[in-house]
């Protein structure tokens, strides 16, 4: 897709740099990539995904059922100078704890480059002006300084350290209030 394409899929927030948009089953081969790197995945917790199919139904039974059901979740994000997609960024409704997390994953050729402050500065003025939240937060291994680092510069504050997920280990509970 070349960002005129893009473009023309109503991008949700576009930055400087970056374009965020809803995932179609378009993005099966870059939802692959980026879920199949062992590097990115150091501190998810997430499945490092081994198929194509399984990038499909990452897409179809996750990303596009969130947008339906809560009117948003993570995007696609799209690197401008490259044209790529390198990961996801955006707004999750996590159900079993009544909260809205935000998040960013991008490939690690991609970190350190202040891109995932660029798009999660953007996300909160979105999740605040358009959704309507009151309060957005996220969740960062304590081992997983980039993340919490980036949590900090985007202006939410540590409130607790406490399991998520039942797996028994501590992670660092951030905050922001409209």
């Amino acid at each position: 897709m070349t960002l005129v394409e893009i473009k023309e899929m109503n991008p949700i927030i576009e930055t400087e740099r970056l374009i965020l948009r809803e995932f179609t089953v378009n993005d099966i081969e870059a939802v692959y990539e980026f879920n199949s790197n062992i590097e990115l995945h150091k501190y998810t917790g997430d499945e490092i995904i081994k198929s194509k199919e399984r990038a499909k139904e990452i897409i179809t039974d996750i990303w596009l059922k969130d947008y339906k059901k809560y009117g948003y979740g993570r995007w696609a994000v799209t690197y401008k100078p490259e044209n790529k997609i390198i990961g996801f960024a955006g707004l999750k409704y996590l159900t079993e704890i009544n909260e809205t997390d935000i998040g960013y994953r991008f490939l690690p050729k991609y970190w350190g480059k202040g891109l995932a402050s660029e798009a999660s500065k953007e996300i909160i003025k979105y999740g605040f002006n358009k959704l309507k939240l009151d309060r957005i937060i996220g969740i960062a291994m304590p081992e997983n300084i980039g993340s919490w680092k980036v949590l900090e510069k985007i202006g939410l504050t540590l409130y607790k350290v406490d399991e998520y997920d039942g797996d028994g280990k501590d992670y660092n509970w951030y905050k922001i209030d409209k």
